[in-house]
Protein backbone atom coordinates (compact mmCIF):
# COMPACT_ATOMS: atom_id res chain seq x y z
CA UNK A 1 0.00 0.00 0.00
CA UNK A 2 2.83 2.18 0.98
CA UNK A 3 4.18 1.68 -2.63
CA UNK A 4 1.31 1.78 -4.61
CA UNK A 5 0.89 4.37 -7.11
CA UNK A 6 -2.63 3.69 -6.93
CA UNK A 7 -2.87 5.61 -3.47
CA UNK A 8 -2.04 8.80 -1.87
CA UNK A 9 -1.15 10.24 1.13
CA UNK A 10 -4.10 10.49 3.54
CA UNK A 11 -4.24 11.81 7.35
CA UNK A 12 -1.71 13.83 9.29
CA UNK A 13 -3.69 16.98 8.77
CA UNK A 14 -4.17 16.61 4.94
CA UNK A 15 -7.31 17.33 5.07
CA UNK A 16 -7.29 20.76 6.53
CA UNK A 17 -3.95 21.29 3.77
CA UNK A 18 -6.56 20.46 0.86
CA UNK A 19 -8.10 23.67 1.69
CA UNK A 20 -5.36 25.57 1.17
CA UNK A 21 -5.89 27.97 -2.24
CA UNK A 22 -4.58 26.10 -5.22
CA UNK A 23 -1.85 29.01 -5.77
CA UNK A 24 0.19 27.89 -2.73
CA UNK A 25 2.44 24.92 -2.81
CA UNK A 26 1.81 21.87 -0.17
CA UNK A 27 4.27 21.27 1.66
CA UNK A 28 5.74 18.05 0.85
CA UNK A 29 4.64 15.95 3.04
CA UNK A 30 1.08 16.11 1.55
CA UNK A 31 1.95 16.13 -2.29
CA UNK A 32 2.25 12.73 -4.49
CA UNK A 33 2.83 12.25 -8.06
CA UNK A 34 5.37 13.18 -10.38
CA UNK A 35 5.92 16.73 -8.61
CA UNK A 36 6.52 15.21 -5.23
CA UNK A 37 9.08 12.38 -6.68
CA UNK A 38 10.91 15.58 -8.57
CA UNK A 39 10.98 17.58 -4.89
CA UNK A 40 12.60 13.96 -3.47
CA UNK A 41 14.93 13.39 -6.36
CA UNK A 42 16.63 16.73 -5.66
CA UNK A 43 16.40 17.00 -1.79
CA UNK A 44 17.66 13.88 -1.72
CA UNK A 45 21.38 14.65 -1.05
CA UNK A 46 20.59 16.63 2.17
CA UNK A 47 20.08 13.42 3.75
CA UNK A 48 22.71 10.65 2.04
CA UNK A 49 24.44 9.07 4.86
CA UNK A 50 27.71 10.49 3.64
CA UNK A 51 26.44 14.01 3.84
CA UNK A 52 24.85 13.30 7.07
CA UNK A 53 28.50 12.03 8.32
CA UNK A 54 30.08 14.88 6.88
CA UNK A 55 27.94 17.69 7.37
CA UNK A 56 26.41 17.33 10.18
CA UNK A 57 28.59 14.61 13.08
CA UNK A 58 30.29 17.61 14.32
CA UNK A 59 27.10 19.35 15.11
CA UNK A 60 25.82 16.31 16.88
CA UNK A 61 28.48 16.28 19.17
CA UNK A 62 29.12 19.34 20.01
CA UNK A 63 25.41 19.73 21.02
CA UNK A 64 25.50 16.29 22.47
CA UNK A 65 28.55 17.47 24.96
CA UNK A 66 26.59 20.67 25.63
CA UNK A 67 23.54 18.80 26.88
CA UNK A 68 25.77 16.06 29.12
CA UNK A 69 27.89 19.30 30.49
CA UNK A 70 24.62 20.81 31.58
CA UNK A 71 23.38 17.22 32.90
CA UNK A 72 26.88 16.94 34.84
CA UNK A 73 26.77 20.50 36.14
CA UNK A 74 23.74 20.19 37.82
CA UNK A 75 23.77 16.46 38.36
CA UNK A 76 20.12 15.87 36.80
CA UNK A 77 18.32 17.08 33.92
CA UNK A 78 14.89 16.25 32.27
CA UNK A 79 15.70 13.44 29.67
CA UNK A 80 13.17 15.36 26.81
CA UNK A 81 14.49 18.30 27.31
CA UNK A 82 17.91 17.57 26.09
CA UNK A 83 17.19 15.31 23.55
CA UNK A 84 15.19 18.38 22.33
CA UNK A 85 17.38 20.55 21.98
CA UNK A 86 20.03 18.34 20.35
CA UNK A 87 16.82 17.51 18.03
CA UNK A 88 16.39 21.13 17.27
CA UNK A 89 19.67 21.99 16.66
CA UNK A 90 19.94 19.12 14.14
CA UNK A 91 16.91 20.00 12.35
CA UNK A 92 18.07 23.32 11.79
CA UNK A 93 21.43 22.75 10.37
CA UNK A 94 19.66 20.35 7.77
CA UNK A 95 16.86 23.12 7.11
CA UNK A 96 18.96 26.17 7.24
CA UNK A 97 17.34 28.07 10.48
CA UNK A 98 20.86 29.06 11.25
CA UNK A 99 20.01 32.51 11.70
CA UNK A 100 16.99 32.34 13.84
CA UNK A 101 16.37 35.14 16.89
CA UNK A 102 16.84 33.65 20.53
CA UNK A 103 14.34 31.57 22.14
CA UNK A 104 13.46 28.99 18.98
CA UNK A 105 13.43 26.05 21.50
CA UNK A 106 10.42 27.82 23.41
CA UNK A 107 8.69 28.52 20.31
CA UNK A 108 8.50 25.02 18.92
CA UNK A 109 7.59 24.11 22.26
CA UNK A 110 4.52 26.11 21.98
CA UNK A 111 3.73 25.21 18.15
CA UNK A 112 4.07 21.24 19.78
CA UNK A 113 2.80 21.41 23.29
CA UNK A 114 1.95 18.10 24.65
CA UNK A 115 -1.79 19.00 24.47
CA UNK A 116 -3.80 20.54 21.84
CA UNK A 117 -7.84 21.07 21.82
CA UNK A 118 -9.89 19.92 18.29
CA UNK A 119 -9.07 22.17 15.53
CA UNK A 120 -12.39 23.86 14.12
CA UNK A 121 -15.17 26.98 15.18
CA UNK A 122 -17.67 23.99 16.48
CA UNK A 123 -16.35 24.47 19.95
CA UNK A 124 -14.34 27.19 22.23
CA UNK A 125 -11.34 24.81 22.21
CA UNK A 126 -11.55 24.57 18.24
CA UNK A 127 -11.21 28.46 18.59
CA UNK A 128 -8.70 28.48 20.82
CA UNK A 129 -6.43 25.82 18.92
CA UNK A 130 -6.76 27.89 16.20
CA UNK A 131 -6.07 31.42 17.32
CA UNK A 132 -3.08 30.03 19.07
CA UNK A 133 -1.63 27.98 16.23
CA UNK A 134 -2.02 31.12 14.51
CA UNK A 135 0.07 33.11 17.00
CA UNK A 136 2.53 30.23 17.29
CA UNK A 137 2.93 30.30 13.09
CA UNK A 138 3.50 33.99 13.17
CA UNK A 139 6.50 33.80 15.99
CA UNK A 140 7.94 31.07 14.35
CA UNK A 141 7.86 33.12 11.18
CA UNK A 142 9.74 35.90 12.38
CA UNK A 143 11.68 34.52 14.78
CA UNK A 144 12.88 31.65 12.63
CA UNK A 145 12.17 31.29 9.11
CA UNK A 146 12.23 35.14 7.86
CA UNK A 147 15.34 35.98 9.21
CA UNK A 148 16.85 32.33 7.59
CA UNK A 149 15.52 33.20 4.17
CA UNK A 150 16.29 37.13 4.15
CA UNK A 151 19.74 35.90 4.76
CA UNK A 152 19.67 33.28 2.29
CA UNK A 153 18.00 35.32 -0.85
CA UNK A 154 21.60 37.59 0.05
CA UNK A 155 23.76 34.56 -0.66
CA UNK A 156 22.49 30.84 -1.05
CA UNK A 157 23.97 28.11 1.49
CA UNK A 158 24.07 24.57 1.05
CA UNK A 159 20.99 23.62 2.60
CA UNK A 160 16.79 23.20 2.14
CA UNK A 161 15.92 26.98 2.28
CA UNK A 162 18.20 27.94 0.09
CA UNK A 163 17.05 25.31 -2.41
CA UNK A 164 13.54 26.26 -1.81
CA UNK A 165 14.61 29.58 -2.96
CA UNK A 166 15.88 28.36 -6.05
CA UNK A 167 12.54 26.69 -6.94
CA UNK A 168 10.67 30.08 -6.50
CA UNK A 169 9.18 29.13 -3.61
CA UNK A 170 7.52 32.09 -1.17
CA UNK A 171 8.06 32.92 2.38
CA UNK A 172 4.55 31.11 3.24
CA UNK A 173 5.36 28.21 1.33
CA UNK A 174 9.40 27.93 3.09
CA UNK A 175 7.10 28.37 6.20
CA UNK A 176 5.04 25.70 5.70
CA UNK A 177 7.94 23.06 4.91
CA UNK A 178 10.21 24.14 8.11
CA UNK A 179 7.11 23.62 10.00
CA UNK A 180 6.98 19.62 8.06
CA UNK A 181 10.13 19.12 8.44
CA UNK A 182 10.43 20.55 12.17
CA UNK A 183 7.46 17.81 13.16
CA UNK A 184 8.76 14.93 11.06
CA UNK A 185 12.57 15.70 12.49
CA UNK A 186 12.34 17.33 15.94
CA UNK A 187 9.64 16.08 17.35
CA UNK A 188 9.31 12.70 16.49
CA UNK A 189 13.58 12.15 17.39
CA UNK A 190 13.14 13.60 20.66
CA UNK A 191 10.32 10.59 21.49
CA UNK A 192 12.44 8.02 20.13
CA UNK A 193 16.12 9.20 21.94
CA UNK A 194 13.74 8.55 24.97
CA UNK A 195 12.29 5.66 24.30
CA UNK A 196 15.70 3.97 23.24
CA UNK A 197 17.30 5.23 27.13
CA UNK A 198 14.56 3.78 28.86
CA UNK A 199 14.61 0.27 27.32
CA UNK A 200 18.71 0.94 27.69
CA UNK A 201 18.41 1.90 31.47
CA UNK A 202 15.85 -1.39 31.72
CA UNK A 203 17.41 -3.89 30.11
CA UNK A 204 20.97 -4.44 31.27
CA UNK A 205 22.43 -7.47 28.98
CA UNK A 206 21.30 -4.98 26.11
CA UNK A 207 23.19 -1.92 27.53
CA UNK A 208 26.24 -4.32 28.31
CA UNK A 209 25.94 -5.49 24.45
CA UNK A 210 25.56 -1.37 23.57
CA UNK A 211 28.22 0.30 24.77
CA UNK A 212 31.00 -2.95 23.61
CA UNK A 213 29.39 -2.48 20.32
CA UNK A 214 30.69 -0.83 17.32
CA UNK A 215 29.11 2.01 15.65
CA UNK A 216 27.28 -0.09 13.45
CA UNK A 217 26.48 -2.73 16.27
CA UNK A 218 25.03 0.29 18.09
CA UNK A 219 23.09 1.19 15.17
CA UNK A 220 21.64 -2.35 14.60
CA UNK A 221 20.39 -2.07 18.83
CA UNK A 222 18.88 1.24 17.91
CA UNK A 223 17.05 -0.35 14.72
CA UNK A 224 15.39 -3.38 16.82
CA UNK A 225 14.26 -0.99 19.34
CA UNK A 226 12.54 1.61 16.38
CA UNK A 227 11.23 -1.61 15.42
CA UNK A 228 9.39 -2.28 18.49
CA UNK A 229 8.88 0.68 19.59
CA UNK A 230 7.91 2.45 16.58
CA UNK A 231 7.64 6.74 16.69
CA UNK A 232 4.76 6.77 14.35
CA UNK A 233 2.67 3.39 14.69
CA UNK A 234 -0.26 4.46 12.37
CA UNK A 235 0.00 5.42 8.93
CA UNK A 236 -3.07 6.40 6.07
CA UNK A 237 -3.36 6.28 2.51
CA UNK A 238 -6.49 6.24 0.51
CA UNK A 239 -7.00 4.20 -2.39
CA UNK A 240 -6.80 6.31 -6.11
CA UNK A 241 -8.45 3.65 -7.96
CA UNK A 242 -9.55 -0.13 -7.11
CA UNK A 243 -6.57 -2.46 -6.22
CA UNK A 244 -6.45 -6.01 -5.14
CA UNK A 245 -4.51 -7.49 -2.03
CA UNK A 246 -3.95 -10.96 -0.62
CA UNK A 247 -6.30 -11.44 2.13
CA UNK A 248 -5.99 -14.65 4.34
CA UNK A 249 -5.85 -18.01 2.39
CA UNK A 250 -7.16 -17.51 -1.02
CA UNK A 251 -9.23 -14.35 -0.07
CA UNK A 252 -9.38 -11.69 -2.21
CA UNK A 253 -9.58 -7.82 -0.50
CA UNK A 254 -10.78 -5.25 -2.80
CA UNK A 255 -10.16 -1.42 -1.88
CA UNK A 256 -12.10 0.73 -3.64
CA UNK A 257 -11.81 3.89 -5.40
CA UNK A 258 -11.59 6.61 -2.27
CA UNK A 259 -10.89 3.94 0.63
CA UNK A 260 -8.81 5.24 3.33
CA UNK A 261 -6.64 2.78 4.50
CA UNK A 262 -4.98 2.20 7.93
CA UNK A 263 -1.60 0.91 7.91
CA UNK A 264 -0.41 0.00 11.27
CA UNK A 265 2.89 -0.27 11.65
CA UNK A 266 3.18 -1.37 15.14
CA UNK A 267 1.78 -4.53 14.78
CA UNK A 268 3.40 -5.16 11.21
CA UNK A 269 6.99 -4.54 12.63
CA UNK A 270 6.04 -7.97 14.65
CA UNK A 271 4.47 -10.07 12.40
CA UNK A 272 6.26 -13.08 12.53
CA UNK A 273 6.51 -13.73 9.01
CA UNK A 274 8.60 -11.22 8.33
CA UNK A 275 10.75 -10.75 11.35
CA UNK A 276 11.15 -14.31 12.77
CA UNK A 277 9.86 -15.69 15.85
CA UNK A 278 9.61 -14.09 19.31
CA UNK A 279 9.05 -10.68 17.63
CA UNK A 280 8.72 -8.38 20.62
CA UNK A 281 11.71 -9.51 21.70
CA UNK A 282 14.26 -6.96 20.72
CA UNK A 283 17.48 -8.92 19.10
CA UNK A 284 20.11 -6.84 17.28
CA UNK A 285 20.73 -8.14 13.99
CA UNK A 286 17.99 -10.89 13.87
CA UNK A 287 17.51 -12.06 10.37
CA UNK A 288 14.59 -10.38 8.59
CA UNK A 289 12.84 -12.21 5.61
CA UNK A 290 11.23 -11.11 2.26
CA UNK A 291 13.47 -7.78 1.94
CA UNK A 292 12.49 -6.26 5.47
CA UNK A 293 14.81 -3.41 6.61
CA UNK A 294 15.84 -4.03 10.28
CA UNK A 295 13.49 -1.24 11.83
CA UNK A 296 10.61 -2.54 9.92
CA UNK A 297 8.46 0.02 8.24
CA UNK A 298 9.15 2.57 11.33
CA UNK A 299 10.60 4.60 9.16
CA UNK A 300 8.05 4.16 6.50
CA UNK A 301 8.47 3.26 2.87
CA UNK A 302 7.85 4.28 -0.93
CA UNK A 303 7.51 7.64 -2.16
CA UNK A 304 7.12 8.75 1.51
CA UNK A 305 9.35 7.09 3.22
CA UNK A 306 11.26 9.52 6.23
CA UNK A 307 14.23 10.47 4.19
CA UNK A 308 16.24 11.67 7.18
CA UNK A 309 16.52 8.26 8.65
CA UNK A 310 20.33 8.46 8.89
CA UNK A 311 19.96 11.58 10.72
CA UNK A 312 17.52 10.54 13.04
CA UNK A 313 19.79 7.04 14.40
CA UNK A 314 23.24 9.03 13.75
CA UNK A 315 22.23 12.03 16.37
CA UNK A 316 20.40 8.86 18.07
CA UNK A 317 23.56 6.77 18.64
CA UNK A 318 26.18 9.96 19.12
CA UNK A 319 23.52 10.97 22.08
CA UNK A 320 23.37 7.79 23.87
CA UNK A 321 26.47 6.70 23.42
CA UNK A 322 28.34 8.96 25.26
CA UNK A 323 25.22 9.94 27.78
CA UNK A 324 25.79 6.17 28.81
CA UNK A 325 29.45 6.60 28.97
CA UNK A 326 29.07 8.97 31.79
CA UNK A 327 30.24 7.46 35.43
CA UNK A 328 27.38 7.26 37.81
CA UNK A 329 24.48 7.58 35.71
CA UNK A 330 21.23 7.08 36.44
CA UNK A 331 17.25 7.34 36.09
CA UNK A 332 16.12 9.00 38.79
CA UNK A 333 12.21 9.17 37.34
CA UNK A 334 11.18 6.98 34.83
CA UNK A 335 8.96 8.84 31.74
CA UNK A 336 5.41 8.96 32.00
CA UNK A 337 3.69 7.60 28.77
CA UNK A 338 1.30 9.81 26.68
CA UNK A 339 0.03 8.64 23.50
CA UNK A 340 -1.38 10.33 20.02
CA UNK A 341 -4.38 8.50 18.82
CA UNK A 342 -4.49 9.96 15.06
CA UNK A 343 -0.48 8.48 14.24
CA UNK A 344 -0.45 5.84 17.09
CA UNK A 345 2.50 8.08 18.67
CA UNK A 346 3.53 7.50 22.00
CA UNK A 347 4.93 10.85 24.44
CA UNK A 348 7.45 9.99 26.83
CA UNK A 349 7.53 13.09 29.23
CA UNK A 350 9.22 13.66 32.67
CA UNK A 351 12.21 11.33 32.99
CA UNK A 352 14.46 12.93 35.38
CA UNK A 353 18.47 11.52 34.98
CA UNK A 354 20.86 11.72 37.52
CA UNK A 355 24.62 11.44 37.77
CA UNK A 356 27.02 11.44 40.62
CA UNK A 357 28.32 15.28 41.73
CA UNK A 358 31.58 16.29 40.16
CA UNK A 359 34.29 16.20 43.14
Amino acid sequence: MLRSTGTVQAGLGIETVEKMPSRIRRPVLYRDGPEHREHRRQTARFFTPRRVDRHYRDVMVRVTQAQLDRLTAAGRAPLSDLTFTLAIEVACAVIGLTDSRPGIKQRLERFFPEKFGKPGLTSFHGIYWMARQNINWLRFYLGDVRPAVRARRRERRDDLISHLIDEGCSDQEILGECLTFAAAGMVTTREFISAAAWHLFSDEALLTHYRAADEAGRLAVLNEILRVEPVIGRLQRRATEPLDLPGEGDETLTVRTGDRIDILIDRTNLDERSVGQVPSRIRPGRAMKDGAGSPGLSFGDGPHKCPGAHVALQETDIFLSRLFAIPGLRMATPPTVGFIEGIGSYELRHCVLEVDPAP
